[in-house]
């Protein structure tokens, strides 16, 4: 578009998104680059962005292997069981090897952790988590990463990667906007680390009219984790595995401190436990799974669901008992206050004392989320000491496009990393980088600037089509030549819930909905041709409308292809209704070919390289 500036960035590494994800990988790129170039590149600014913006009350993923808390071995375990068997377990091992490292850097560089005055050591919320004052974790982590980059640009919106004009299946860059300048920027880069946000707000939320931005997971979290790589030819693995989550109803307040650290626990509507009642259901349906321990969240969910179904509904969280230890009283209302301060003011505003009253949980809508406790993401390359050959293709944490590391929510197969995981997979990613970059040895990447200059038409084309279509209608906002991208999005919603499994429709799905899904998804992404845009931040709105929309077709094609029920209670095959390890105990791959707007799938075999509980002590 003719009066936007163009500025060109060149760099040896460059970091797209400035999350836990993205602050590691800096990290590292510059402890094993001294002489290298790195980039950070931010939709917001650094210092209060990704999902632990507003603070976080606890690190969800730490050994304490100095302790001899957990070793790496049983983190796989937790993973492998909490997935129903199906995890990428040479990854996750990697993060649990290199996890505590991390969070002892965290300390060091300021972060308060409780401690146990009796023993000295963390305070553990669980069996995996410890405690932190965490309002401030991100600004932290984030004053790291700033000075470990070279320079950190915020406030851009990455739209597309840039592939090789002379080899393919190499990516040399990407292109953006400044959301506050309009200037389009070109990052040409010899390494490219994608660590931007999962997907929230591809499924309708729970929350209706003025709360519909009320979401359990980051509202800005746009699925570029995903879009950037799918748009390029990455393999992705797994994008049927989303996750639904037991919530505080209305405020989306997580609940895992109440359970481990305040032990509270919850109750059907009439006061009664109603778990045991399901489990021989359940068992008829996922076999053996449903006897290990701890149950699979999404089992536990599925017996949530029941319960209500079967009209004993609401399901409450037993709070009065705790509450009356005022101990624990504070720190159960400290944890939304740190954190999610939304659900402290619901309470509040609904007369809900939790001594005095049991509030109230509710089913989140489906999240696709790589760093939690989904499956979901791209199909990356593992550790060479550890992963077997056919995850292995020479760099570690690398896609299967050359030169194209990810980390955080981008990476499937290694659920539960949250923030600390995600940073610790940011380090691998940066360490591999590095050694990718100098390999290249004088044979680097460089740029097509016929694709920059057709990529920059198109970015800016919304507020073009804007421009010309805002005088054919007097008032309102509906017009016969544009799509504003909030309507697009709304769009988006209602097909992903009525047609993929959402929350309207009791996350069942069957082949005949998908196919119908799949239908609405390709005349949505046609009509993104006309979108809209009366701003630069509504040009940002549009294109995190297009990733959205592109990992969701994403979602429907894995789970089409998925021809089980391996996860009831994030989602129900009608027409699969079991779990079948016979045929489907795989990773499930695809790969997008942007001319057809296909997606091609495959199976990749599970290997399980650690032992169980019971083998190991043998």
């Amino acid at each position: 578009m003719a009066g936007k500036k163009t500025v060109f960035v060149d760099s040896d590494i460059l970091v797209i998104g400035g999350g836990f994800g993205g602050c590691g990988a800096a990290y590292e790129s510059r402890y094993w680059g001294r002489d290298k170039k790195v980039v950070v590149v931010e939709k917001a600014n650094i210092e209060r962005s990704g999902a632990v913006a507003q603070g976080l009350y606890a690190i969800n993923c730490y050994m304490g292997m100095r302790w001899g808390e957990n070793e790496p071995e049983d983190y796989v375990r937790y993973q492998r069981n909490d997935l129903m068997g199906l995890v990428r377990e040479d990854l996750g091992y990697d993060i649990g090897r290199h996890v505590d490292s991390t969070v002892h850097k965290f300390e060091e560089w300021g972060l308060p952790i409780m401690t146990d005055p009796a023993t000295g050591r963390y305070q553990r919320e669980g069996k995996w988590q410890i405690m932190i004052h965490g309002e401030s974790y991100k600004p932290i982590v984030a004053e790291a990463a700033r000075k470990a980059a070279d320079a950190v640009y915020n406030r851009i919106m990455v739209t597309h990667l840039l592939m090789d004009k002379k080899k393919p299946n190499r990516v040399a860059g990407a292109v953006g906007f400044n959301v506050r300048t309009g200037d389009f920027y070109v990052f040409q880069s010899k390494a490219v680390i994608v660590a931007a946000g999962g997907a929230s707000h591809i499924f309708k939320p729970h929350s209706a009219g003025e709360g519909m931005g009320r979401t359990w997971y980051a509202p800005w979290s746009s699925a570029s984790a995903y879009a950037l790589p799918i748009r390029v030819g990455a393999k992705m693995t797994q994008m049927e595995n989303r996750i639904v989550l037991t919530r505080f109803k209305d405020g989306y307040g997580p609940v895992g401190a109440y359970f481990l650290h305040l032990k509270t626990y919850t109750q059907n509507g009439y006061g009664e436990p109603y778990e045991p009642a399901w489990r021989q259901s359940i068992e008829d349906m996922v076999g053996d799974y449903v006897n290990h321990e701890p149950v699979p969240t999404c089992l536990r969910n599925h017996a949530f669901l029941k319960e209500v179904e079967a009209g004993r509904g609401p399901i409450r969280m037993v709070t009065k008992e705790a509450f009356k230890d005022p101990h624990k009283e504070i720190v159960g209302w400290e944890n939304f206050l740190g954190m999610t301060i939304g659900q402290a003011v619901v309470w509040a505003a609904n007369n809900i004392d939790p001594k005095e009253v049991n509030p109230e949980l509710v089913m989140s809508e489906p999240y696709v989320m790589g760093s939690h406790a989904t499956c979901s993401g791209a199909w990356a390359s593992g550790p060479e000491d550890y992963a077997p050959d056919e995850y292995q293709w020479g760099y570690n944490r690398m896609m299967t496009v050359d030169g194209l590391f990810g980390a955080g929510d981008t990476l499937g197969g290694t659920p539960h990393k949250f923030s600390s995981g995600s940073f610790t997979e940011g380090r691998l990613a940066g360490k591999a980088a590095n050694k990718y970059v100098d390999d290249l040895g004088t044979n680097p990447p460089e740029v097509s600037e016929d694709e920059y200059l057709e990529l920059k038409e198109m970015i800016y084309q919304p507020l073009e089509t804007y421009r010309v279509g805002r005088n054919e209608i007097t008032a309102g906002t509906v017009s016969p030549t544009y799509l504003l991208p909030l309507s697009g999005l709304q769009r988006l919603e209602k097909i992903m819930d009525e047609y993929c499994g959402g929350v309207g429709q009791r996350y069942m799905v069957n082949e005949p909905l998908m196919m119908r899904g799949k239908e609405l998804l390709k005349m949505l992404k046609e009509d993104l041709a006309n979108l809209g845009a009366d701003s630069l931040h509504q040009l940002q709105r549009a294109w995190e409308l297009h990733h959205r929309v592109l990992a969701s077709e994403c979602v429907t094609a894995h789970t089409m292809f998925r021809e089980e029920t391996r996860w009831p209670g994030y989602y129900y095959r009608g027409d699969h209704p079991k779990l079948d390890d016979k045929n489907w105990h795989c990773f499930t791959l695809s790969q997008y070919d942007e001319r057809t707007g296909e997606f091609e799938m495959e199976k990749a075999p599970v290997y399980h390289l650690v032992d169980d509980v019971k083998q190991a002590a043998e």
